[in-house]
């Protein structure tokens, strides 16, 4: 018996080609197509390249960062030397050059910026102090720029681009000029309340791990912070925690960013009660009217233009 060979047609239920179905494209489809192919490879690669651009702006900020650190500390130790390399000078009784170099300090026109600030100031005099919290990424420069506060929002402290920028402090702040040791004199006494200004930086630079203060425990293992000015060494002490939010002008709220001064009692026990009520937890730490404040704030994502805020008093 004669086997019948099946048509390919029939045996794939292939439809001809005047069903439409299997006619090659049309050279404008061609063309849409390969449009969107090239317009999805432009995409892919700028996105691509604006990843490596992030990252290597946030390596070359690390690296720029921990140079400054060194510099820092190099200024640091050669500002206090070894105190045993004056014991004999002690014994001899031979204080004339202390003495001398006291009454010079007191008597100075304008105050000395430290020693471990001056090569630093000298490369950048946007510099107006150094934020550092013991056991924590932040040990940075902050920056100040009283015509263009945003400058250092996307700039390092180099003053090049930089994603992550500097931590800045608010134009409103006055980060004092002179030492309270000499009651400021002939200088400038600090703001009742610094702001400190810093970007949440997913990588956990600048302000990026601020957050892990609204947790109790964390809070208080790292409850002192140390921010100086470039003319004194200070310590903090946290006193509220909480978050907050930018509020419209015309809004009546508390608003912690518009607290820099306390001429009265009554203004200070507004904004006191406030940031205390406001606290995730008691810090067990209290202030007074007369007391000086430092104020850490970035953003923050529980809503919009939220903030997080950190509180310190000063102790010293």
């Amino acid at each position: 018996m004669q086997n019948k060979r099946v048509h390919p047609e029939k045996l794939f239920h292939i439809p001809k080609e005047k069903d439409g179905f299997f006619r090659r494209p049309s050279q404008k489809n061609r063309i849409l197509r390969n449009i969107s192919i090239l317009a999805l490879s432009v995409c892919l690669a700028l996105f691509f390249y604006a990843h490596f651009q992030e990252q290597s702006s946030r390596t070359a900020a690390a690296t720029e960062y921990q140079k400054l650190q060194e510099e820092k500390s190099v200024s640091s130790a050669a500002s206090f030397p070894d105190l045993t390399d004056l014991a004999p000078l002690a014994k001899t009784g031979d204080t004339n050059r202390t003495e001398a170099a006291d009454e010079t300090a007191e008597t100075s026109d304008s105050p000395s910026i430290l020693p471990i600030y001056q090569a630093l100031y000298e490369q950048n005099p946007d510099l107006i102090g150094w934020l550092r919290i013991p056991d924590t990424i932040i040990d940075y420069p902050v920056m100040q720029t009283p015509l263009d506060e945003t400058y250092y929002l996307s700039r390092d402290f180099e003053k090049r681009d930089s994603t992550s920028g500097c931590l800045i402090l608010d134009t409103a702040s006055q980060a004092g000029i002179g030492t309270a040791a000499q009651d400021y004199r002939n200088g400038i006494a600090p703001s009742t309340n610094l702001i400190i200004h810093g970007h949440t930086m997913k990588s956990g630079e600048m302000f990026g791990r601020l957050k892990k203060y609204a947790d109790e425990t964390y809070g208080k293992a790292h409850r002192l912070l140390y921010f100086d000015s470039l003319y004194e060494q200070r310590e903090y002490e946290l006193i509220a925690v909480f978050y907050s939010q930018v509020y419209r002008s015309t809004d009546p709220v508390f608003k912690y960013y518009d607290f820099f001064r306390a001429s009265t009692q009554e203004e200070f026990d507004n904004w006191y009660q406030n940031i205390k009520a406001l606290s995730l937890y008691d810090t067990g730490v209290s202030a007074q009217f007369g007391d000086e404040f430092l104020t850490l704030s970035c953003c923050s994502y529980h809503m919009a233009d939220g903030r997080f805020v950190v509180v310190a008093r000063r102790v010293t």
